[in-house]
């Protein structure tokens, strides 16, 4: 199997505009042929959706969620390009499903380059501390802190997160498939997030376990 490198994945993404996932999970499946992991996603509808990409979607929704109980609350807003999807049903169950990932979920921003640059430097500062601290080699230092940084992007950036409905989809893959049933470009453009009592150091339920709970899992 041919070594699937970053840059393999950022020239097929600026092929196809398909997610960094996506793009991934092409190679691997084509054995890094760049032409036949274009020819992947494009079968999969993920390309087709991506060439969508440019259209102006300046239509959609904003929906909210509250936990029972009022304990959490949630505003989300997606764009696609109609009205006509706007109202669909289909488009309506995603806004809510992304509205109720954002509570269970408490991501920081939608997408990876809204990480305030502060923010994510400090982050960075304690994995090397921690890599240092426990002794590691200095010449892989580097390549631990970049493996912290992947993972705490899934944990804090929306689309990158696991979505709590079908934990072996990320929140982006999600939005790309209902992109293609849809039939429109779709960009989750904002949300806030409330927490009742957030700052005044009171415990917290698990509401990721709630939600999953009233998902059916």
């Amino acid at each position: 199997m041919a070594e699937i490198t970053a840059s393999m994945v950022k020239s097929l993404r600026e092929q196809t505009g398909a997610g960094m996932m996506d793009c991934k999970k092409a190679l691997r499946e084509n054995d890094g042929d760049i032409d036949k992991a274009t020819d992947w996603l494009r079968q999969k509808g993920i390309a087709s959706v991506a060439k969508r990409s440019g259209r102006a979607a300046t239509e959609g929704a904003v929906s909210s969620y509250i936990h029972a109980g009022g304990k959490i609350g949630v505003l989300v807003e997606v764009n696609c390009e109609t009205d006509f999807a706007a109202r669909s049903d289909q488009f309506q169950q995603m806004v809510r499903d992304i509205a109720m990932q954002i509570a269970a979920s408490a991501p920081v921003a939608v997408r990876r380059e809204e990480i305030p640059e502060d923010l994510l430097e400090r982050e960075k500062a304690i994995f090397k501390a921690q890599a240092l601290e426990s002794g590691k080699p200095e010449k892989i230092i580097d390549k631990i802190v970049e493996g912290r940084v992947e993972k705490y992007y899934k944990e804090v950036c929306l689309l990158d997160q696991p979505f709590v409905k079908d934990t072996d989809k990320t929140v982006d893959q999600y939005v790309t498939d209902a992109a293609a049933q849809i039939g429109e470009n779709v960009s989750v453009r904002r949300f806030a997030r409330f927490v009742l009592g957030e700052g005044l150091e009171k415990k917290q339920e698990d509401f990721a376990d709630e939600v999953r709970k009233q998902a059916g899992q």
